[in-house]
């Protein structure tokens, strides 16, 4: 891995011995989509997911872990949170909160442990990708070892 500094994702994975690979690409300030990512990657979409940070009404900051072309359902992400009602957290609250920005948040290693909730198809699969923390990073890492170090729930569809 030579080039590839470690991000605080890698060392949080490395302290849990958790196997992962860092995969660096090309990352446009114009298209920080997840369908980037998975096209400079050289991988199906599917197994590319992005992180969501969202506000409850009942239970503050949550998170969802989906499919890279995948929406996030409101109304079902604030059932499976406990909420009435839910919205995606604002660009602007995205640092504080969490320690990330945009087209680099990352499941692990929030400034705090929100809820998470990681979409059941990630199980489909022996590995996928998620941020490493930064933009034109990737952690590649089996899926059952991501549900575990977050304490996730699975997310159904």
């Amino acid at each position: 891995m030579a080039g590839i500094s470690k991000t605080n994702v890698a060392r949080l994975l490395d302290a849990a011995g958790i196997e992962y690979e860092l995969i660096p690409y090309r990352f446009s300030e114009d298209d920080l989509s997840a369908v980037h990512v998975a096209e400079e990657l050289g991988e199906p979409i599917d197994q590319v997911f992005k992180t969501l940070v969202l506000r409850g009404d009942r239970s503050g900051l949550f998170v969802c872990v989906i499919p890279g072309d995948f929406e996030v359902d409101l109304k079902l992400a604030a059932r499976i949170s406990g909420n009435k009602n839910c919205e995606m957290l604002h660009m602007k609250e995205l640092l504080p909160n969490t320690g990330y920005i945009r087209g680099g948040c990352s499941p692990i290693g929030m400034k705090k442990k929100f809820p998470t909730f990681i979409h059941e198809s990630a199980l489909l699969y022996d590995h996928i990708y998620i941020s490493a923390g930064i933009r034109g990073l990737q952690v590649k890492i089996a899926p059952q070892d991501l549900f575990t170090y977050v304490n996730a729930e699975i997310y159904p569809i």
